[in-house]
């Protein structure tokens, strides 16, 4: 993983660890990102920085996870990575836009209706605080 936010590497990384995985995090200043990412069978970036992942920071086949979100000047979104140099390596990349984005708008929707539910029956116990 590339990347240390509390909303995707940190949680991410514990679940993959629960499921017995070896996790690496590694983030924009680790140095030589290669040197932890042409060894991984599934790298998952968000960095926030646009190009940050090339074709040669990985390895024949790996499955490439975008997580980044980045506007252009000219208002366009991208990711961290860099799809033309990668598209050719990996076995399976996520666009910017139209990846994952779509579901972290869904669990953040569920995550809210469900907080709501909570609230409005918290509410209705009056135990609300």
């Amino acid at each position: 993983m590339i990347g240390r936010s509390a909303v995707v590497e940190k949680p991410l990384s514990l679940l993959l660890l629960e499921r017995d995985a070896t996790v690496t995090v590694c983030h924009s200043r680790s140095g030589a990102l290669e040197k932890y990412t042409r060894t991984a069978d599934v790298v998952v970036v968000a960095a926030g920085r646009t190009g940050l992942l090339n074709g040669g920071h990985i390895s024949s086949g790996a499955v490439v996870i975008d997580v980044g979100t980045n506007v252009l000047s000219d208002g366009s979104l991208v990711g961290d990575v860099d799809e033309a140099s990668v598209r050719g390596i990996a076995g399976a990349l996520t666009p910017v836009p139209g990846g994952v984005g779509s579901v972290t708008t869904s669990l953040l929707l569920l995550h809210t209706t469900e907080a709501a539910r909570e609230q409005s029956r918290a509410l209705v116990r009056g135990t609300a605080g």
